[in-house]
């Protein structure tokens, strides 16, 4: 009997596990969004504002409006003449425009970063992890390492992605894996629990 009470348990469990993740995630995330609702004054949001889920909704009609507004010619011009005040001050401009150029680069679709999942040896030798190579390094880190043809890796923690390291390695330490960047980030999310589709390659 407490066998099969034991396997029941853990399969509801299998069962529970990954939907309560998933809906505390995606509570986080509205909750996040409705945050928004902060930047207008309590005497200003009507009452239909204690609505849950309202701030989402606004946040994305907000994010498309402004979207549609930019894309023609007049909307560039207001965006350029704003961005350019915002260079004028002090830190503000130094933090948008690294944000900016971020941004750019990961939701653009034309840059190369996170485009390819390497294995490479770190913190130590003889341990390997896997990390995403970004953008190639700039001449000047280039000229400064000498002959070292270096390439930049970002390697994420886990089992939250959104930390990491940036480190710039020699591309000859470096070894590209034949699998997705989504199943890399998988592996590291699930903590190595959910291997990629494809075999990793031996290390030597």
């Amino acid at each position: 009997m407490m066998s099969l009470l034991r396997r029941w348990f853990f399969a509801g469990l299998l069962v529970w596990a990954p939907l309560g993740v998933t809906l505390v995630v995606i509570r986080f995330l509205v909750n996040l969004l409705d945050s928004s609702l902060l930047l207008i004054p309590t005497s200003l949001q009507p009452a239909w504002f204690s609505i849950p889920g309202i701030g989402t909704i606004l946040t994305l009609l907000i994010v498309l409006g402004t979207g549609a507004l930019t894309a023609n010619l007049l909307g560039k011009k207001a965006l350029g003449w704003a961005e350019q005040s915002l260079d004028r001050i002090p830190l503000v401009g130094s933090v948008y425009g690294s944000m900016k150029k971020v941004a750019e680069t990961m939701l653009s679709g034309k840059g190369n970063a996170f485009k390819k999942v390497v294995l490479l040896q770190y913190p130590r030798a003889g341990s390997w992890t896997v990390g995403f190579m970004t953008a190639d390094p700039t001449p000047g880190l280039q000229r400064a390492a000498g002959e070292i043809d270096l390439v930049a890796v970002y390697v994420p923690t886990t089992p939250n992605p959104t930390s990491g390291f940036l480190l710039l390695v020699p591309r000859a330490e470096v070894r590209e894996l034949p699998i997705s960047v989504q199943d890399g980030m998988q592996y590291i999310i699930s903590l190595g629990v959910v291997p990629p589709d494809s075999a990793l390659p031996p290390a030597e």
